[in-house]
């Protein structure tokens, strides 16, 4: 009898984005910010490191492995995304093939690289055409999620998922657009991105909006910290804004017992 493809795979790359704020010298952690109306109507607006699913640039390898490839909605095979479905007992297969290629920053089958990602949310959250010299950009590991949780993704809800993180530093060098980040987390408001996710709905669109969220790093350190941490993996409120677990992916300070950090 052929295993059922019951477990959701999610291999994304994940950035954590620093900068000094040039008014104090004060270490900043820039997120992405999202509005996005669910079906039943509720906006919800979160925020999340910026980077997102990695590409499958040569999907042979890892057709090898499961078989036919089977994504998990229209929209990650249209964008060739890796979260797939596969039989649960092919994980461990799954999980070394994608840690082997992607340590390999010139690898051909899977997108190794969080720069495309990287400048296309900066030109969605600011309007801004990020260039090679504005930033800085060193691996820093991956953190693996083995046990199943259920996703909250809009276009699969509730499929127990399990996830690799592969974990970027970046550092943004110009003040020029630390400034321009500053500035802008400031002007728009959670309200103000929900009435344009609103707009973007009644124009034809999904019904989602992007902005930047800058916080002080050491507030939001300060305030994982305050939770024990069996408490720590879910989403939290730091100055009314609402952070996706995620965001602890690029926290490698941070203890989680449901991370596994390489």
């Amino acid at each position: 009898m052929t295993e059922q493809l019951s477990l959701r795979v999610s291999v994304a790359t994940v950035v954590k984005v620093l900068f000094e704020n040039p008014g104090d010298s004060e270490l900043m952690l820039a997120l992405e910010r999202k509005a996005t109306i669910l079906s039943n109507g509720v906006i919800i607006t979160r925020a999340q490191p910026f980077g997102g699913g990695i590409r499958i640039l040569n999907p042979s390898p890892l057709q090898e492995i499961i078989g036919e490839i089977q994504f998990d909605s229209e929209q990650s095979q249209r964008e060739q995304d890796f979260r797939i479905l596969i039989p649960p007992s092919k994980w461990e297969l799954v999980k070394q093939y994608c840690l082997h290629q992607l340590e390999n920053p010139n690898d051909t089958e899977l997108e190794s690289l969080p720069h495309r990602e990287l400048v296309e949310e900066f030109e969605e959250t600011l309007n801004v055409d990020l260039k090679v010299d504005q930033y800085t950009v060193h691996p820093a590991g991956f953190v693996i999620e083995n046990s199943p949780v259920p996703t909250d993704n809009i276009y699969v809800m509730g499929l127990p998922t399990v996830r690799i993180y592969r974990i970027f530093e970046v550092h943004i060098v110009e003040n020029a657009l630390c400034t321009i980040m500053l500035r802008t987390s400031e002007r728009f408001s959670n309200q103000d991105l929900r009435a344009l996710a609103l707009q973007e709905l009644q124009n034809g669109g999904r019904g989602f909006a992007n902005c930047i969220l800058t916080l002080p790093l050491d507030l939001v350190l300060e305030s994982y910290r305050g939770l024990p941490p069996e408490m720590r993996y879910g989403k939290i409120i730091i100055e009314n804004h609402e952070l996706d677990q995620s965001v602890l992916a690029i926290l490698n300070d941070i203890d989680v017992p449901q991370y596994q950090r390489l």
